[in-house]
């Protein structure tokens, strides 16, 4: 009987790690995606201004991203970016998906089969020449600019923003587009 009771509340301990793990947030606590996002002015051609380096970027400058739309509805994503240390182009293609409603930049992104991390859009401008994304935590966010450029007053507005989220805005990787 002891038994039946331990195995039923491993069941239930179990039921709640996957439940959670389900419902985990994509986007940092402080952190808020855009609103009323136009999902076809996104598409198209990103150039990597900054960005915190991880594990499948590091190493790599000239670093781009092009979005376009599947049939699916689901969105190709083509990241891009030259290894300086083994002078070779690198290239990654990924699939992402909203998190809910279209008109709210808050998505999920996997390069690796059924694996996703989160994808936001947390600051733009108008004429979607430059974004601020986050990721589903502190350890990851970039500076997007349809140039390989972008304006001191952007910088530092979309740094301001990532500052006042959490971000170590210092630890910023600035990526050079030479090629």
């Amino acid at each position: 009987m002891k038994v039946r009771h331990v195995v039923g509340a491993l069941a239930l301990v179990g039921v709640g790690v996957f439940l959670n793990s389900c419902s985990r947030k994509t986007i940092p606590e402080k952190a808020k995606a855009v609103q009323n996002f136009e999902k076809e002015k996104y598409l198209g051609k990103w150039y990597e201004i900054a960005r915190l380096d991880f594990k499948f970027e590091k190493g790599l400058n000239n670093t781009t991203a092009e979005y376009s739309l599947k049939d699916n509805g689901t969105i190709k994503v083509d990241n891009k970016g030259y290894d300086v240390q083994n002078d070779k182009w690198k290239q990654s293609i990924g699939k992402a998906k909203f998190v809910g409603d279209e008109n709210v930049a808050m998505l999920k992104v996997s390069f690796f089969g059924p694996f996703y991390g989160g994808y936001n859009v947390i600051a733009i401008d108008k004429e979607y020449k430059y974004a601020l994304v986050a990721g589903g935590s502190l350890k990851y966010l970039w500076i997007l600019s349809r140039e390989r450029s972008i304006p001191l007053e952007v910088r530092s507005d979309y740094l301001k923003i990532a500052e006042d989220i959490g971000y170590k805005t210092a630890d910023l990787i600035w990526v050079q587009h030479t090629k």
